[in-house]
């Protein structure tokens, strides 16, 4: 556990962990209670199988959710680790399109988040720290001086508890953690449901919430690296984001403040380009600095509201991904770091580039910046974020 300045000393630990479980167990039945109605004639299904043992022997579980169409996602128990997501092709042949690997042992090794559900805080907290009502609290630094993704050990590389649901809309995992106050230097005790769908309409959809009994920031997400082809680079993948700004970044990829209108720059997706088109030999600043994208969109939409963010179709497969969120910011990155050190699935030696990330969520180092939409998190209050990645076959 880091440092943390200012932060008093938790009083009633027991009573407190006690009760946010209890809440946690409420929260988990409410849910299936509220799906009991719909689930009289449940659609597609859901398997388990093991996956082996932590090093402290905890069991590791993957369940595999189909819907009536043949769409499968296989989801771990550690991490809430998309481990595979199978979908059709325009002759109807079916490929995974996420990367990952092929056992235990290479993802607890350690990946770049791939398929993982992400908090406290996804993206960047520039040096670690931030500021509530005065305290300020310091984070584990994970990422040079910034802390990147929870720290050193985010929501990606924890436990969570799952439960399966089968309903008339497709087969559903509720996945829930505790986050302790303290953990990774972030106050609160932080109750997190992360619920994974797939749907008739063959979407992978993740529905988070989460409660604070303290005031504290968060900002959660998924982490899937896609490639539509199924191999190669994304190059070639065609993309359009609903967003007519961006926020430019400085050296350490921490966001300036400044909102910078796309128009005439590469980050310019209102009217669909090819990943690869504007990225080579070019001397634009941002691009130089995040080695291609690796940057937030700020999105044309209503806060909270549910609405088209961004699309990508590979030619070749004719898949079409589109990206529905309730988020005011999307993180593009198209696997600029990966650099040949990771051997995936089926001995894929993972490439710059193999793969791309559409993350929903808030802006990057929001709490170090006033302007942009908040990230607190109070008690009492239920923080809500949904994401929808739609397939579509063309």
């Amino acid at each position: 556990m880091s440092n943390m300045r200012g932060n008093k000393p938790a009083t009633n630990v027991k009573k407190t962990a006690r009760l946010i479980t209890v809440t946690a167990a409420a929260m988990v039945a409410a849910f299936f209670a509220g799906c009991a109605l719909m689930s009289n004639t449940p659609k597609g299904t859901i398997t388990e199988t093991g996956f082996g043992r932590l090093p402290d022997g905890t069991p590791v579980e993957l369940y595999t959710l189909r819907n009536s169409h043949g769409m499968e996602a296989t989801i771990m128990t550690y991490g809430g680790i998309v481990t595979t997501l199978k979908v059709p092709d325009k002759s109807g042949k079916f490929t995974d399109v996420v990367l990952g690997c092929d056992n235990l042992e290479a993802y607890l090794k350690g990946t770049p988040c791939f398929g993982a559900l992400i908090g406290r805080y996804g993206n960047r907290i520039a040096k670690g720290k931030f500021s509530l009502d005065g305290v300020e609290y310091t984070l584990a630094k994970n990422n040079g001086e910034n802390a990147l993704h929870g720290g050193r050990k985010g929501f990606d590389k924890v436990m969570w508890t799952a439960r399966p649901l089968p309903t008339a809309n497709g087969p559903s995992l509720i996945l829930t953690y505790v986050s302790r106050d303290g953990e990774e230097g972030y106050p609160g005790n932080l109750l997190v449901t992360a619920v994974y769908s797939i749907t008739e309409d063959n979407a992978l959809r993740v529905d988070f919430t989460a409660t604070t009994d303290r005031k504290t920031v968060c900002n959660l997400t998924h982490h899937s690296y896609f490639n539509l082809a199924g191999s190669g680079d994304v190059l070639d993948h065609v993309v359009y984001i609903n967003a007519d700004k961006f926020t430019p970044v400085d050296s350490g990829l921490i966001p300036t403040g400044e909102l910078r209108p796309v128009a005439g720059t590469p980050f310019d997706f209102l009217k669909p380009a090819a990943i690869g088109a504007r990225i080579a030999n070019t001397n634009d600043e941002q691009i130089v600095r995040g080695h291609g994208y690796d940057h937030n969109w700020v999105l044309n939409k209503k806060t909270n509201e549910l609405s088209l963010a961004a699309s990508v179709y590979e030619p070749t497969t004719g898949r079409t991904m589109e990206v529905w969120t309730t988020e005011p910011g999307m993180q593009f990155y198209i696997g600029n770091f990966l650099d040949g050190s990771i051997t995936g699935k089926g001995g894929w030696v993972y490439h710059s580039r193999n793969g791309f990330c559409f993350e929903p969520q808030h802006y990057p180092d929001s709490p170090n910046h006033p302007e942009f939409p908040t990230a607190e998190l109070k008690p009492g209050e239920t923080y809500k974020n949904t994401i929808i990645y739609k397939f579509i076959v063309e």
